[in-house]
C-alpha cells in the first residue's frame, strides 16, 4: 500500500507554493524550503542577480556546490575511517595472533 501523501505550503520569496510530498517527509519539505528560501534572499539582497528565474538557477548552482562539496568531503573521510580500522583490526589481529603462540 503507498504512503499517504500531503499537501504542503511553502513560502519563497514571499510567493506561495504548494507542494505535494510523502506525510513522513512532510517536515524536511519545509526545512529545505527554508534553506532554499534563505539562499534566495541571500542572492537577491546582494543586488547581483535580478529576476526570479536567475535567483532560483543561481541558488540552485550554489547549492549543487555545496552538495558536491560535502560528497567530496565524505569520501575522504569514509577512506579515512575505512584505512584506521584496517589499522586497528591488524593491530588486533597482531595481538591475539602474538597471544596465541604464547598460549602454545
Amino acid at each position: 500500500m503507498s504512503e499517504p501523501y500531503a499537501q504542503v505550503s511553502v513560502r519563497i520569496l514571499d510567493k506561495e507554493y504548494q507542494v505535494a510530498c510523502p506525510a513522513s517527509e512532510r517536515t524536511d519539505l519545509l526545512d529545505s524550503a527554508e534553506i532554499l528560501n534563505e539562499k534566495m534572499r541571500e542572492i537577491r539582497d546582494s543586488g547581483r542577480v535580478v529576476g526570479l528565474d536567475r535567483i532560483a538557477v543561481m541558488a540552485a548552482l550554489n547549492m549543487a556546490n555545496d552538495l558536491l562539496r560535502a560528497q567530496a568531503r565524505d569520501k575522504l573521510l569514509d577512506g579515512d575511517v575505512s584505512d584506521r580500522l584496517k589499522l586497528i583490526s591488524d593491530r588486533v589481529e597482531s595481538v591475539l595472533g602474538g597471544s596465541q603462540q604464547l598460549d602454545f
